[in-house]
């Protein structure tokens, strides 16, 4: 999940799993560090201050989308992983283009409200008891959960433990109710057409309430007792000093959950 503000609306992003089960929630890495809290920032902020000066969609949309690419060529340069950079240029581009043919500065931000309303409605769903469906098995699958699973490699025998299926879905739907904050403030701001509100909505809901949200996460599963499988994995190596949450990343070994825009 990436905490950009300006083209991406901040779900959990596929480092969660890794910042919620580290031994220490660290603020820099559940944001992307400075350099991500600059590429997820800038952006936006660039449109809104240059959208309020000029009134000219065309500076405006530019200037954001030359801000991200300079973040996916200084990538390059230094030979960084791209993904974040280029999914938020891609993003800041769609938006850019949106705003641009509709002649309305508001459109901008249309996409990044339509994600958090997607992302809403399929982490509300993940909670709820599915049906088996080919490789999926039934009932619940919190996305919480799947993320941490993914990070630290440990199977889906959480999901047979009722305090931690219990927890996931909590966390899940303290997700939601973030998104579902950003719709409520943001979505009358667009349709007024209140631009300049609307872009420091979105700066002021994004990395904050990420990172608050990701702190929430890493502190709640600090709390809850160890699953089967850390059970399981205390019980092979005999030493029995099972980390009171989740099983650590550094004591399993598996790929962490894939890209996410």
């Amino acid at each position: 999940m990436s905490p950009s503000t300006s083209s991406s609306p901040d779900v959990p992003r596929p480092g969660l799993g890794r910042v919620a089960t580290a031994d220490r929630f660290s603020l820099s890495d559940a944001i992307g560090g400075p350099r991500g809290v600059v590429e997820a920032v800038l952006p936006g902020l660039v449109f809104v201050v240059t959208i309020t000066a000029t009134r000219s969609l065309a500076w405006a949309g530019g200037l954001a989308l030359g801000v991200a690419a300079v973040a996916s060529v200084a990538r390059l340069v230094s030979r960084q992983p791209l993904q974040q950079a280029l999914a938020g240029a891609v993003g800041v581009g769609i938006c850019a283009l949106t705003a641009w043919r509709t002649g309305d500065a508001a459109d901008f931000y249309w996409w990044g409200l339509l994600l958090n309303a997607v992302y809403a409605v399929v982490l509300a769903v993940s909670t709820l008891p599915l049906p088996k469906a080919g490789p999926l098995p039934g009932g619940p699958l919190p996305v919480t959960g799947l993320l941490v699973a993914a990070a630290t490699g440990g199977g889906s025998a959480w999901r047979t433990d009722p305090a931690q299926l219990r927890l996931h879905q909590r966390l899940t739907w303290m997700w939601v109710g973030l998104f579902a904050l950003r719709l409520a403030v943001q979505t009358p701001l667009y349709l007024a057409g209140a631009v300049t509100a609307l872009g420091v909505a979105r700066l002021a809901m994004g990395i904050p309430l990420f990172a608050a949200a990701a702190w929430v996460t890493w502190l709640a599963l600090r709390r809850v007792g160890p699953g089967p499988d850390a059970s399981d994995a205390d019980a092979a190596d005999g030493d029995g000093d099972g980390d009171p949450g989740v099983s650590r990343p550094q004591d399993r070994s598996g790929p962490e959950a894939p890209a996410a825009p």
